[in-house]
């Protein structure tokens, strides 16, 4: 049997790999969602409707805040990053309109 420190080594290089794929999944993730969000910022753009939908957005909060409770995850924070990720949306569409 290893020692501890080996065995934590070895644990830690797990996580850490884990954490490496993860943080791949998610930076594909956010492009793909942003190849979506920039084919609806077009359509939005060709039929003069407003950049931004407050109502969805609100929904869209309330979903992954309760995801986010299910996940374990802190629901502020989840607020927090779709938040982040609708105000990056919006000023992709608004590059649109001009």
């Amino acid at each position: 049997m290893s020692d501890p420190v080996t065995r934590a080594a070895a644990l830690l290089k797990e996580h850490r790999d884990s954490i490496d794929r993860l943080d791949a999944i998610l930076v594909f993730t956010l492009a793909e969602r942003f190849k979506h969000t920039q084919a609806v910022g077009v359509l939005k753009a060709e039929h003069d409707l407003p950049p931004s939908d407050p109502a969805r957005e609100e929904r869209q909060i309330a979903r992954l805040q309760d995801l986010a409770n299910r996940a374990d995850l802190d629901p502020e924070f989840a607020k927090k990053f779709l938040n982040f990720i609708i105000q990056e949306v919006i000023k992709h569409h608004e590059k649109h309109k001009t």
